[in-house]
């Protein structure tokens, strides 16, 4: 993925210098309009192809809308090596890729398309939630998904355990006592941090935040893993696997979603997996020693410049993102809008979680919340954090030189 990610950085200023395709003229059958996604869940392409059908039905010169599934573990290598081939899509969702397509004006600009939309409300978006697809005031990808990360706790698992989680909040050290107790009692995990499996170390950024530490700083110059508040965060999560037994260790897999540890750190909107087989509950992340704090998911969806057809899938865009639409979607995206963003309006479309729920854990956890660490270069990044964090994961690893080494590795990619 790091070879075929770093050459697609390369194609994608390529495109951008040269300016990419023009937009074609309509063939007399009308055009055909391509958008990526990485889902491959049924219902929620039929929602797309739902209004991807209205939206064909007023516009007779689209003649097709398509939903290209592509695997997410390999979406921005698909991406880019779809771009460099010449068979850029129309429309792509993207999450950490973001940056570099915004570096490379790979992006067509959205602001005046949306602010000139009739009914759209542009002024209805959260500012927090649009700043990370902005540049110099200018909106590239519109947030269709912003999902609060929140702690899952299986209720069920914690009774057999003699534990219980109560209704306040939870700090990451009775997080870690708590799962340790379930762990000796039941033989299942005590929390895992749902797609760390020690490979996506970027997962890790819903955890240290707790305790103050970032990968790097606000600007993206300066690495930031080596720091005290980050090596303190680090020697939390070696204890949980090799003092209190709570957190799975290297190699040991345990799916929360299907009744294998007590607690996990994942996104809202996998409340889809919840199917009833235990009793569950849901809280804001965990307190750490610099109390709260929330940490946000996000994926936009934009137009690519080197699409052949840019005036109609901008308007699809706005189409597909228009307050009646971003309704619809937001039983499976927390939505970018305020009017929407109440606990009762959530609820009346997602099935899982109740109002009350809704507004503790995606409402009140929006403002103020950060983001996983992004950045340009995010496949040789996330490749060079991987390697040289391995080490920390040994029982006896120096954690503090560890981290230094992270730095060392990491420092050059960024800017």
């Amino acid at each position: 993925m790091f070879g075929t990610a770093a050459i697609g950085s390369m194609v994608l200023a390529l495109v951008a210098c040269g300016g990419g395709s023009s937009p074609a003229a309509e063939s007399p059958d009308g055009v055909d309009l391509r958008m990526t996604v990485w889902t491959s869940n049924k219902d929620q392409l039929a929602l797309f192809n739902s209004i991807a059908d209205a939206y064909r039905a007023e516009h007779p010169g689209v003649r097709r809308i398509t939903f290209d599934s592509l695997p997410f573990a390999d979406y921005n290598s698909t991406l880019t090596t779809q771009i460099a081939g010449g068979n850029t899509p129309d429309l792509a969702w993207m999450g950490d890729i973001s940056h570099d397509l915004i570096a490379a004006k790979a992006l067509v600009p959205l602001t005046g398309k949306l602010k000139g939309t009739a009914g759209w409300d542009y002024g209805d978006l959260v500012d927090s939630v649009t700043a990370e697809f902005s540049r110099d005031g200018e909106l590239y990808a519109y947030p269709f998904s912003n999902s609060p990360f929140a702690l899952y706790v299986n209720n069920d698992l914690l009774a057999k355990a003699g534990q219980t989680a109560g209704k306040g909040e939870l700090s990451w050290e009775q997080v870690s006592k708590i799962g340790g107790a379930v762990h000796a009692k039941t033989g299942k995990a005590g929390f895992v941090i749902r797609d760390f499996d020690y490979s996506g170390w970027n997962m890790l950024g819903t955890v240290w935040p707790g305790w103050g530490a970032s990968a790097w700083n606000a600007d993206g110059t300066q690495c930031g893993m080596n720091s005290d508040q980050m090596v303190s965060a680090f020697q939390f999560l070696h204890n949980a696997i090799y003092v209190d037994k709570s957190m799975p260790g290297p190699g040991v897999k345990a799916d929360f979603f299907a009744g294998d540890s007590a607690f996990t750190i994942a996104q809202v909107s996998r409340a889809t997996l919840l199917d009833g087989a235990f009793k569950y509950s849901i809280h804001p992340l965990p307190t750490g020693p610099s109390g709260k704090y929330s940490v946000i998911g996000q994926a936009g969806v934009g137009v690519l410049k080197s699409s052949k057809h840019v005036p109609q899938a901008t308007e699809f865009l706005a189409y597909l993102t228009n307050p009646a639409n971003a309704a619809k979607l937001a039983q499976y995206f927390p939505p970018p809008r305020k009017s929407l963003l109440t606990g009762a309006k959530l609820a009346a479309v997602n099935k899982k979680l109740s109002a009350a729920q809704l507004q503790a854990v995606v409402i009140d956890q929006l403002n103020g919340a950060v983001t996983l660490p992004n950045h340009t270069k995010p496949a040789e990044i996330s490749q060079k954090g991987k390697a040289a964090l391995d080490a920390i994961w040994a029982e006896d690893a120096d954690i503090k030189s560890v981290l230094g080494k992270t730095c060392d590795a990491l420092q050059p990619l960024l800017k």
